[in-house]
Order: structure tokens, then sequence, then C-alpha cells
């Protein structure tokens, strides 16, 4: 349904320059024509469109052309999307892929130039994308920025290929997204002196009121692992024009359940000024990043929002994009399409003895994972031998993490010891591994991994839990990230899985989300790749014995 020569009464939000009345708005050739001045109360406001200030699109598990239907839903009309996970994995082919699926649906893909593949050279990626590549990427129109620089030690060191990719971005005045975990103090003037201008990784109020007042972004992030929102958020009442909102990596049964709208909500429900909240999920990202989908203003794309409120109860009503209904009353107008499958996946038949480890002298270093964390601890435990093998001891949560190589078959798998996931009993597996998305897995006894590290190489992709008594996959066939399945289906099957692993014990809210993160080592503290354990904090590799 399109709006032209029409207008609709709505209580008009202008978050430009700070104010709300009641207004006739007048449509024209899909563009704002005209915002008139009334009287009266308006059941409904009129906000602009919500911005996804970073986001990887492929941890949603749905290409972009199926990301957008329930995205929209929520009010979502764009995002600053982050294509690193199919770049890792496709390289160049795989940042293409991201754009034409984008191109097929009313929402607007914002992605930028991966700045990281592989992310460190301590794993193994299926592509790298030197400063010759990102740069040709940075030419294009359709790539908006530098996507996060996760190797904050060489931009600290002044590494000259970190550098050339930097320069790069500079030379064609497009932003720089930031990625530095924890780093303050001179460290962080350093990485701020390369121009950074932006930090999706701060986890505390302190952390990110001093990369604010050096003059560094704060893109507060609440996705389905990481959830920094509760620490967070009073940065807004503080520094309302120096904070964006941003999901990262948000799964498929929380997009269904919710995406900006929420964080909006949340804030306003905590007392926070609605223009200040109205700004940071619309005005600070459209301008930070050079969005051209637009604010709502005279002249602008007619592309809003209709809300019911700006309080605690406020609720979608209908999302507009360019002056068309692109979703109304909980129920996208635009529908799923089966996508095409890219994929890269090099399958092996691994066996329970290549997931031995011979028992040694001293203790086990261990990977401590915390739940709603990227970051990770580190401990030392006494092992459970059994017959000359260090083994899972699933009573004191100590359990078997292995990362295998999808790239080369010929390569051992890496396996350490993880506590933190709970699980009793079987195993939980993914080939959703950031940022080199090789198969992860653990588990509770070597024939469990085995099994499900295979149900993934023979789906070429997926996510699956397996024990004794069953098996269940989720298949990915989309570069072993992404479901060529409705939404809907994908997010059924998601909670199914979770469902299961709860049911075996895991104490944690999302089990495969977690466990996508313990190979990613830019994030402390310690993580294992499909070369071995690696200290994050030293960046470099370390014994899995102490």
């Amino acid at each position: 349904m399109s709006l032209d020569g029409r207008a609709l009464t709505v209580h008009y939000v202008d978050v430009v320059q700070g104010v709300h009345y009641p207004a006739e708005v007048w449509f024209h050739e899909g563009r704002i024509a005209e915002v008139r001045p009334t009287v009266g109360r308006p059941a409904v406001w009129m906000i602009p469109g919500f911005v996804d200030a970073h986001i990887h699109i492929e941890s949603s598990m749905l290409p972009p052309q199926n990301f957008a239907p329930p995205a929209l839903v929520h009010g979502t009309v764009a995002t600053v999307s982050d294509p690193h996970e199919i770049a890792n994995v496709l390289g160049v082919p795989g940042v293409e892929y991201m754009i034409a699926s984008g191109e097929q649906v009313p929402l607007s893909f914002n992605f930028g130039a991966p700045s990281c593949v592989p992310a460190t050279a301590f794993e193994t990626a299926g592509a790298v994308l030197d400063a010759g590549a990102v740069a040709a990427l940075l030419d294009r129109e359709d790539i908006r920025y530098l996507s996060e620089m996760m190797n904050f030690p060489g931009v600290i060191q002044r590494d000259p290929e970190v550098m050339r990719k930097i320069e790069a971005a500079h030379q064609r005045h497009k932003p720089i997204d930031g990625h530095a975990p924890g780093l303050r103090g001179p460290e962080l003037d350093a990485y701020l002196a390369a121009g950074i201008t932006t930090d999706h990784e701060a986890f505390t109020y302190e952390e990110g009121r001093e990369k604010i007042e050096k003059g560094m972004k704060i893109i507060i992030r609440e996705g389905s692992a990481a959830r920094n929102f509760e620490a967070l958020i009073p940065l807004l009442a503080e520094f309302p024009d120096m904070v964006m909102m941003g999901t990262d990596d948000l799964h498929p049964d929380d997009l269904m359940r919710g995406h900006i709208n929420e964080r909006v909500r949340r804030a306003l429900e905590g007392g926070f000024p609605p223009m200040a909240v109205l700004r940071a999920a619309t005005l600070n990202p459209v301008r930070h990043y050079g969005l051209t989908h637009g604010l709502a203003q005279p002249d602008d794309p007619a592309t809003f929002v209709l809300v019911t409120s700006l309080d605690r109860h406020m609720k979608v009503l209908a999302t507009y994009v360019n002056g068309r209904l692109a979703a109304a009353e909980g129920k996208p107008l635009t529908a799923p399409v089966e996508p095409q499958v890219v994929n890269a996946f090099a399958p092996r038949r691994l066996h329970p003895q290549d997931f031995q480890v011979p028992a040694r002298d001293g203790k086990l270093r261990v990977i401590e994972a915390y739940d709603g964390q990227l970051i990770t601890g580190e401990v030392f435990l006494e092992p459970r031998i059994i017959d000359g093998q260090a083994v899972p001891d699933p009573e004191r949560d100590i359990l078997k993490i292995t990362v295998v190589n999808r790239y080369r078959p010929d390569a051992p798998p890496a396996v350490a010891f993880i506590r933190g996931f709970g699980l009793k009993r079987g195993a939980i597996a993914s080939s959703v591994a950031h940022d080199s998305h090789n198969v992860v897995a653990v588990g509770t006894d070597d024939a469990a991994l085995t099994a499900a590290v295979n149900a993934v190489m023979e789906a070429q992709g997926g996510l699956t839990y397996a024990d004794p008594a069953q098996r269940k996959v989720l298949p990915l066939p989309i570069a072993g990230l992404m479901s060529h399945l409705p939404p809907r289906q994908v997010a059924h099957a998601y909670e199914n899985l979770t469902r299961t692993a709860v049911e075996a014990g895991s104490t944690l809210k999302a089990p495969f989300m977690t466990l996508s993160f313990m190979a990613l080592l830019v994030i402390p503290s310690l993580k294992l790749s499909d070369r071995g354990l690696f200290d994050g904090r030293r960046f470099q590799f370390v014994d899995g014995w102490v």
C-alpha cells in the first residue's frame, strides 16, 4: 500500500529538532512532502525507523533477505552490518552475496569492508582479505565504512598491513569501527590516535565513559550472548549524542521476539529521556555513518514507524519504507524467499581417539565461560585421569572442548578443557565459530563429541546436539552460517536445540551462542583455535598443562 497523495494524522516526532507535536504528514512519490502542525491528540506516534548500529546478520542464521521480514515487524529499517563472518569463509564473494541478498528486500543493509580476515594469524580461515582487497571494497559506494578493527594490538603497534587498511578508509572519508574490549589508558589513546571512531565491546560503565570522554562513540550492545545494556545505559543520560544501540550477534529466536525496539522500550522503562533514547536508535547512527534512508524529515524518504506511545508500553504498529507499508500488526508484508546456497566446507569423519588428551604432570589450564559474556576466564584444575587419559568430569563441570578445521581435512583437532557449560550428558557442536568458523564442540565424553562434530560435518554446516539416545541437527548450508529455511522455522529449530541442551544440563541461557565465541581469539582471556589454546591477553599460544 502506497501513501502517495495521502496524509496521516499522527503525533509527529522530530528527532533532529528535538520536538514532537500533532501533525498531518503528507506524502508524494515515496517521500515526505510536508509536515503540517495541527491540534488534537492523535492515537499514534510517528518516529524514524530504528537502526541497529552494529550487527553481523549471519549470526541470525538468516541471509539478509530473510532477516528483513521479522526485523521490519519490529520497526527496524536499517542496519550497520559487518559481513566478516561470511568473509572469513568465502572472502569477497561472501560480501557480495550479502549485498545482493539485501538488495531484494525493503530494508537498508549498510555493509562495511571487513578489516580482519582472518581475525588473527593464529587460526585457519577460508579466505584472506589483505589491504588491497579491503581498499577495493571501500571503493564501492555500497560499502559504507571499515568494519570493526579487532586487531587492536596491531593498531597499537602500528602494524604496516593494519595501518594500510585504516589509511584506505581515511583516504575515502569513511568511518572506522573499533573493537577493543577492556582497552583503557595509554593503549586506548594509541588505538584512538589511528582514527578509530566507535566501540561496541565496552562492558563496564567506567570503560564506556573513558572511551566517550576520549572521543569514541559507544554502541550499547545487547545481543543473544553479550548483554551490556544494564551496565552501559547510564551513559545515555550523560552523553546522549555519543551513544548508539546495536545487537552485534542476535540469534533467530531472539529476533522473532524483538530487535532495537525492545532496547528502546527498556530505556524508556528506565526513565531515560524519550528524545535521547530515540536519537540513540535513529539520529546518531544515521549521522555517524551517513545513512541515506532519512530521519522522517520533510523531503526525506517516507521511511518511518508508527508506535502506540513513547513509554514502557511502546508497541510497533506499522513500518513504512519509501512510502510503502512493509509490516503491520506484527506481520511482515515481505515474504521470506528461499536463498541461493553458497558454501566452503571440506567434510571429514572423526573418531573418538582423535579427541584423546594423554595425561601429564600438573594441572589443566581450563577455559571458564561466563553466561551473557564474550570474555572468558582461566582456571587451573586437577585433571580426572582414566587409563592414562585426561577425561571430562561433568560432576565438576569440566568438559572437553574441540575446534576442528573445516577447510583442511588433514588437520588434527585442537582439544582443551572448559568450565561453565554445565552439560551432564552429550555434546553440542557448531560451524558458527567466530571468526574463522571452524567446527567447535563441547562435550561430556569423546563418543558424544565425535557424534556431534560428525553431524555438523555431514550437514556441511549447522548446529547439533548428540548423545547416545538422540541426534538433532539444524543445517546451515549457506557458508555453514545461515539457513535456507523461513525465519520462523529456523527460530523454532534453534529453540528446540537450545531446550535440548538445557535439558542435558547446560546452565547457559544461550549455550550455542556462547559456544560460537569460544574460538574468538581477540576476546580475552583464554580461547581455543583450530591450532591450539590461546591467551588473548598476551596474544600467544599457551600450554594446556601447568
